[in-house]
């Protein structure tokens, strides 16, 4: 196919005809945004493998018009897409030429996943419109989202099901797929806003929310994809971080936030479901990096067994031993009205212990670990876990934890020993996600860039089991 510059004119008729037609404005953002041909969709690539992968989501029936300031990049990618089979065209002499009508855009193209976080904390009327197979939606998805597949946006009567008077904001795996949604929706003279990043990077944003009470402050930080929790504990100025994940740096920006300084910083276990940030926050901040001393890291560091205390600010937590989940799982205890368990007590269940093939013992010591550690706590005694599963509502506070009174009422803890063993290693849940390499990860066997981080979590947390 060869590929044809085209005049304005031919491509005012274009559109005017409503033919299967795709405009794209390959320009900066800034510059669509000040002025684009009517029913174009900004389109930035930054890289050949996201052309090719963008490139195999258009429907090849479709005609494509690009357009840049001048026509000689767009010339570029025209040609470049011709080879591929597609009805490839561009503007000739690009946006300098067009004298017709121009429209600006009310919207940005594209969102981060913390700005589309604090639209959805603010009420903000946003549409999410989740454009993943339905079997990746039904994995896990931003609460509220619709599924509509992207091959069917491209379908007469499809976009009937999408309200005009809504922020618009396409969702997919990695914003590949979400920002060719964009260019379907703009067919139609609908603007929408692609998700950064996809799901992969939403599992990344980190929310803070507050809680003081006494002399101590407790901020507790959720991956709010994932359902993670972390808690940055303060008394006096200074804070011990438990369980963080990543991104670090913002653990340093919360605790700032508060006037905590980070001293401490504590996993209670191995983590299967999520990176660590512990390591790399104590290297950042300088704070003491403290692990269990009955689970086995190739990171160096404090090593913390059962009774021992960590000082901070004018409180210690006291560490117990609480396997189950893992078999050198830490929990940590402030003032004995406060416990951090790691993935032992949820507020809607308790911890898987089949992750580590031993699930018959494992969930023996479970069993132990709850009903004579866990539950021996005061009935007020509050306790704050390092997951929340997918549907639990945080308190009236905005913070997500139970009380041992609370605990009590789970119907696994009812059962006698043998009856809970018997219930726990029958339940089958999907193991989580690249769990045994973030295991060799957490442990420091194998090395691990940032860049890796939102591919190995993508997917929901399944540390958790409930009846």
């Amino acid at each position: 196919m060869i590929t044809v510059e085209i005049a304005q004119d031919e491509l005012l008729s274009n559109i005017e005809s409503k033919i299967p037609l795709l405009i794209l404005d390959i320009r900066a953002k800034d510059s669509y945004m000040q002025g684009h041909v009517p029913g174009a969709a900004n389109a930035i690539c930054d890289s050949m493998q996201q052309k090719q992968i963008i490139m195999s989501k258009i429907p090849q029936n479709m005609r494509i018009i690009l357009i840049d300031d001048d026509g000689t990049i767009a010339k570029e990618n025209a040609t470049m897409m011709a080879r591929f089979g597609f009805d490839a065209h561009y503007l000739k002499d690009g946006m300098k030429s067009w004298n017709k009508e121009t429209v600006k855009s009310a919207q940005d193209t594209t969102v981060s996943g913390d700005t589309l976080w604090s639209y959805i904390k603010q009420n903000e009327d946003v549409f999410l419109l989740d454009v993943r197979e339905p079997q990746e939606y039904a994995e896990f998805k931003i609460p509220g989202a619709v599924n509509i597949p992207l091959s069917r946006l491209f379908m007469p009567g499809s976009q009937s099901e999408i309200p005009k008077d809504r922020k618009i904001v396409t969702i997919c795996s990695h914003g590949n797929r979400s920002m060719v949604a964009t260019f379907a929706l703009a067919q139609s003279g609908i603007e929408a806003t692609s998700l950064v990043g996809g799901m992969a990077l939403w599992n990344q944003v980190l929310n803070a929310t507050t809680f003081k009470e006494n002399d101590i402050t407790i901020i507790q930080v959720e991956k709010i994809g994932k359902g993670c929790l972390s808690h940055i504990v303060g008394s006096n100025g200074e804070a011990v971080v438990i369980d963080p994940t990543y991104p670090a740096s913002k653990y340093v920006e919360f605790a700032q936030k508060e006037g905590l300084k980070i001293a401490k910083v504590i996993d209670t276990h191995q983590h299967a479901d999520h990176v660590s940030a512990a390591k790399e926050l104590a290297q950042t901040t300088g704070a003491k990096l403290y692990f269990s001393k009955l689970e086995e890291y190739k990171i160096e560091s404090e090593k913390v067994e059962d009774g021992n205390t960590i000082p901070f600010g004018t409180k210690q937590l006291r560490a117990i031993h609480t396997p189950g989940h893992t078999a050198g799982s830490m929990s940590y205890v402030l003032d004995d009205k406060y416990v951090f368990s790691g993935d032992i007590l949820f507020v809607e269940g308790i911890g898987r212990p089949d992750l580590r093939d031993q699930v018959e013992e494992y969930a023996t010591k479970l069993y132990d670990t709850l009903h004579n550690k866990m539950l021996k706590f005061s009935d007020s005694t509050k306790v704050f876990p390092t997951h929340h599963g997918e549907g639990v509502k945080p308190s009236e506070n905005g913070i997500y934890y139970t009380t041992v009174g609370m605990a009590k009422k789970i119907p696994l803890l009812d059962l006698d020993q043998q009856g809970f063993v018997s219930k726990v290693v029958s339940i089958t849940t999907p193991r989580p996600m690249n769990y045994s390499m973030i295991i060799k990860i957490n442990r420091g066997v194998i090395p691990i860039s940032p860049m890796q981080i939102p591919d190995l979590e993508m997917g929901p947390n399944r540390c958790s089991i409930k009846m």
